[in-house]
């Protein structure tokens, strides 16, 4: 498990920054500003939360005054805090659906003896993800800390950008795989995808706080292992 999301940040942000340069004028240099806000300002949210990050130490850690800031972001710290979140939400969340459609594609459904195998395969590459994007999950660590202190629309728009379509795709390839009769969902494919996360992902998330404790590669391998068996007794079908 490898990478970090403070790399990818930069290279998405060069990379949108390279293409607003490309169409020229102000609204690249504007462009250019905000995206390199935004970085900056998610490394602080991580760190400090929603509710402890002030205005002063996002402007601070973004090397701008606050009155450009609110410049860039008028509704301050809940816009830039809805950009950050949406902005790595969305990254995330097409990683996730990736690895969806590469190993549980309905067009290409899985032998029954290698289903198990598979149901595995995704389980780790979703907790990889924790490693190659530590300032998302520091980011969802603290929404699931402080979610009291978040306003609603701010989790309304990270469950839209990221855990909303994931859940629904992660439901679909539950349906796939019923209809080529390797699941039973009982009727209920997203309830399914649902139990399917909780088994592979919950131990591990509790244990590493969401990627920030490494485990021994034993120890995540038998938790996955575990929580796919568990899966398949409850959903394999007969």
């Amino acid at each position: 498990m490898t990478g970090s999301a403070s790399s990818a940040s930069s290279t998405s942000a060069s990379a949108s920054a390279s293409s607003a340069s490309a169409s020229g004028g102000g609204s690249s240099r504007k462009l250019e500003k905000q995206i390199a806000m935004a970085s900056a300002s998610c490394g602080v949210f991580g760190r400090e939360g929603y509710a402890r990050a002030s205005v002063d130490t996002l402007a601070a850690a973004a090397g701008v005054s606050t009155r450009t800031l609110y410049n860039h972001f008028p509704g301050g710290k809940a816009e830039l805090f809805r950009t950050v979140v949406t902005w790595t939400s969305t990254r995330v969340r097409d990683a996730q659906i990736a690895r969806i459609d590469a190993l549980l594609d309905p067009e290409r459904p899985p032998h029954p003896d290698d289903l198990e195998r598979d149901l595995g395969a995704l389980a780790h590459a979703f907790v990889g993800l924790m490693s190659d994007y530590p300032d998302h999950f520091a980011l969802v660590r603290h929404i699931h800390a402080e979610a009291d202190h978040v306003p609603p629309e701010l989790l309304e728009a990270w469950t839209n950008a990221g855990p909303g379509p994931v859940g629904r795709a992660l439901g679909d390839a539950m349906a796939g795989l019923a209809a080529a009769g390797l699941l039973d969902v009982h009727g209920d494919p997203a309830m399914a995808g649902a139990h399917f996360m909780a088994l592979v992902s919950h131990s591990l998330v509790q244990l590493t706080h969401y990627g920030v404790l490494p485990l021994p590669q034993e120890q995540v391998d038998r938790l996955v292992t575990g929580g796919v068996a568990a899966f398949l007794r409850a959903y394999r079908a007969a």
